[in-house]
């Protein structure tokens, strides 16, 4: 039986769960899966998962390396500007009115990713909108 094919439960549910950069690899016996989990909880399953099909982890066929993602909605990110404020935009495109601003280094609240570039986020006083992505670390 093909590797793939003895996890592929666990492999559809790291897809259905919205895994990211998920690669999967068969080399030499051994499968290897890597990617980003969007929470804890979606690692957890998957490590159930895996222990329901080889429950004492004792084949070695397995190697599995995934990471959560620590920008999650609801995670404080760090404003890391140069030293400026960061502007907090109605929309995601510099084309978009400024409705606020985040002081260098402030801690806000990420409330979604409209994608790579753009993130919803939240100050502490209440301004939300838009901003860079690149100005936004995990704290």
């Amino acid at each position: 039986m093909a590797l793939q094919d003895k996890y592929k439960n666990l492999l559809d549910t790291a897809k259905a769960s919205g895994v990211s950069d998920l690669q999967v690899a068969e080399l030499d016996g051994v499968l290897h899966i890597n990617g980003t989990a969007p929470s804890g909880d979606v690692k957890d399953k998957l490590w159930d998962i895996y222990g329901q099909i080889d429950p004492n982890f004792l084949t070695g066929d397995v190697v599995m390396d995934i990471d959560v993602a620590t920008a999650v909605a609801g995670a404080k990110v760090k404003v890391i500007t140069e030293s400026t404020n960061l502007n907090i935009r109605k929309g995601p495109g510099t084309d978009q009115p400024i409705v606020g601003k985040a002081a260098h280094n402030e801690i806000v609240t990420l409330i979604s990713k409209m994608n790579e570039q753009w993130w919803l986020i939240r100050t502490d006083g209440g301004a939300e909108g838009y901003s860079y992505a690149q100005y936004l670390q995990p704290v």
